[in-house]
């Protein structure tokens, strides 16, 4: 950010940590950002401390050509805009040059969701897999899967929240787990009678080691739990064992399962909204296509309009 003084970029990155509790690879994001937005202005003879609403366009114009999709191009934008709110806030530019900008125009895809029955195939492999264990050490790992797989489709968590449970995050004698989410926000999720069965197992095999770890899944590893990457390889095998497309498999696909799941049950979405622990219910409206059919049947069921069509039929 050459054009920028060191003071203001460490300011705006600070009070992104501080205040917002952004994750260092969202600070350098941002960072990434703003440089890269700084090179095209600086191309254009101006800067992004003196930009006006044009010289933004132009910024995101210049994405569009590079071959950036409309989903990196908003992203960009939603940095800009948080940065010049924070100069406008500061006092250091009376005006907010993005205000008067539309976000580019982008298709959300819908997630990918397991059926019912592909997220009960899981389950059942992860039994199956427990009792063919060839040895002890097998036998632990794969009741150590076995609590992850129902902890995370019981309570949609994400997969930097599963594996990184701290030791002592049962709540009301375990009923409930309290996840420390994005922000360091705090949410409290009911646990299942299966899920909390699968971690009762899962501590009963490793003894003490939980809690000498300090994590309910602790490893040998530089955080002293374990890695996200291992809990998604070992999905994606027993996937394969229970003869589901490893493609449609990942933590974050179970996530969306557990929302969707939910709200086809008939769940109201502001619940789902907490428990997945979104701040804005905008991102959580994703999960509403599941309803779409239930919806349907419904006015077809029950519609006095539609009960006539039928009987005329």
């Amino acid at each position: 950010m050459r054009d920028l003084s060191a003071a203001n970029a460490e300011a705006f990155l600070e009070m992104m940590s501080a205040e917002r509790g952004a994750a260092d690879n969202t600070l350098e994001a941002y960072r990434r950002d703003l440089d890269d937005a700084s090179d095209v202005l600086g191309a254009l003879g101006t800067s992004l401390v003196k930009a006006q609403a044009d010289d933004i366009r132009r910024v995101i114009a210049n994405l569009a050509a590079r071959g950036f999709s409309p989903a990196s191009q908003a992203r960009r934008l939603s940095a800009l805009r948080q940065f010049y709110k924070f100069l406008h806030a500061e006092g250091l530019r009376g005006d907010d040059p993005t205000g008067v900008i539309d976000s580019p125009r982008k298709s959300r895809a819908l997630p990918k969701v397991l059926s019912i029955d592909d997220v009960s195939r899981l389950l059942a492999q992860a039994e199956t897999d427990i009792a063919m264990a060839r040895d002890k050490e097998e036998a632990s790992r794969r009741i150590r899967f076995r609590a992850l797989l129902e902890l995370l489709y019981a309570t949609g968590m994400r997969v930097s929240e599963l594996v990184s449970l701290p030791y002592r995050v049962l709540a009301d004698d375990g009923r409930f787990l309290v996840i420390r989410g994005k922000g360091a926000k705090e949410r409290m999720v009911p646990m299942s009678r299966p899920s909390r069965a699968a971690l009762d197992a899962w501590l009963a095999t490793i003894g003490d080691a939980a809690e000498e770890a300090g994590f309910l899944f602790p490893a040998n590893s530089a955080e002293g739990h374990l890695s996200r990457q291992v809990f998604a390889r070992e999905l994606k095998e027993v996937a394969a064992r229970a003869g589901i497309p490893v493609a449609k498999v990942s933590p974050h696909v179970l996530r969306h399962a557990f929302a969707s799941h939910l709200l086809a049950g008939g769940a109201d979405l502001r619940a789902v909204q907490e428990l997945l622990g979104h701040a804005d219910i905008s991102t959580t409206q994703i999960y509403t296509h599941v309803l779409d059919e239930r919806l349907r049947q419904l006015v077809n069921e029950h519609h006095p309009l539609a009960k006539a069509t039928k009987s005329r039929d």
